[in-house]
Parts: C-alpha cells; structure tokens; sequence
C-alpha cells in the first residue's frame, strides 16, 4: 500500500490504454463519498459506477482500506503556501486551509482517524507545519507537539461544525422538570449574547496560538 500512496499506477507504455486507471477509481469513489458518506461506499459501487466489473478493481488497488488511504491523499491534496514570515500568520493560514478540507469532504474526517498509512500529500502538510515553526526556538519535539495540538483543534472542530454535530433537543429542554437539571445550560440558551458554532474552530484556535506565544514570551 506504501508503494500505491507514494508512486501511484504503474503500467507499461506498450498497447492500448487500459479502460480503467487508478486516477479514475479514485475520483469515482471520491464522488460517491462527497455526495453519500463512507457508508455508500463499496468496491462494487464504484466499479457500476464506472461501468466495470468489480473485480477487475483489483488490478489497481488491493481493497477498500487501501482506496480510502488513497481518497485522503488526493482530496487532502497540496499544503497551502506559508510564506508570511509569522509562525502565527502561517499556522493560522495552514488551520484554516486543513479545516476547509474536511469542511468540503466530511467524510474525510472519520477516514483520517486510525492506524493508517500517511501518503505524500499529508506528509507534506505536516512538513510545512513544521517549517512554520522552525524559526520559534522550539525543540523538534515541541514544534511537533504543537503541530499536533493544532491539528487535533481542527478536527474536533470540524466534529462540531454546523450541519456535522450533534444537536440539542429543545423540545425536550423546554420542559420545566427538564430544564431545571441543566441550569447553566438553559443559562446561555437564554443569554442575549449571539453564539454562532462556526466560531469555534477560530475561537480555539486563537487561545492556542496565544497559549504558544505566551510560552515563546517566556524564553525570549
């Protein structure tokens, strides 16, 4: 699976060009899982959708495990540029960039989770990350730790984004023997004050990077 991630198909360039192409089996099955969810996703969906028999698939790609893999990489696909010269700035851009990805593909975000093969395109965006930060005076570790902080933020936002997360019964809340076992719940329901779940992610994000900068104050 490592060589299929990070060399892709290889075919002789002798006789006709094959009916079906690794390229072709990745952006079908990419498309059923956009318009779907993982759920609706199968060898043999992708092979009626290209019109081919299932297992002629397997001469391109071992399994669904390995497709998946293969569907992260490309939607994921290059790392923003990160040329501000502020490690803030360009963690920030690299955030917001990672975020839109799994804001486009939501699928995406419960392929990610797991033991898994990292292909090229992810292994790039963490080098960029880390590249960011290489000018801060953090240790190697520490540039890691945070990389992974950051990205850990993106994903439990995307978790919670609208339309992706769980709701809240308000029928049920609204009943009085209910909503007096959540009062500080049914406190900021009641509040004035606009809370709009899309700010999360940057709400988060900011008190890390402050949190970062705090640290970074501390040793200069």
């Amino acid at each position: 699976m490592t060589d299929l991630l990070w060399e892709g198909e290889r075919r002789s360039g002798r006789g006709p060009k094959p009916a079906l192409s690794l390229d072709r089996i990745v952006q079908a099955a990419i498309a059923i899982a956009d318009a779907e969810g993982l759920g609706a996703l199968s060898m043999q969906r992708v092979a009626t959708d290209l019109g081919a028999g299932t297992m002629s698939l397997y001469r391109y790609v071992p399994g669904k495990e390995e497709l998946i893999n293969l569907m992260v990489d490309r939607v994921v696909g290059d790392p923003p540029t990160l040329d501000s010269e502020s490690w803030r700035t360009d963690l920030r851009t690299w955030a917001h960039a990672s975020h839109d990805v799994f804001r486009r593909h939501p699928w995406s975000l419960s392929a990610v989770t797991g033991k898994r093969s990292l292909g090229p395109n992810e292994t790039a965006w963490a080098e960029s990350a880390l590249a960011a930060l290489s000018g801060t005076g953090l240790s190697p570790a520490e540039r890691l730790k945070v990389v992974n902080v950051v990205n850990g933020q993106v994903r439990g936002a995307a978790q919670i984004s609208p339309g992706h997360g769980p709701v809240l019964n308000i029928e049920a809340l609204s009943r009085p023997e209910v909503a007096q076992r959540f009062p500080s719940l049914m406190a900021v329901l009641s509040s004035d004050e606009e809370f709009d779940m899309a700010d999360v992610f940057e709400f988060g994000l900011q008190r890390i990077l402050d949190g970062i900068d705090a640290l970074l104050q501390t040793r200069s």
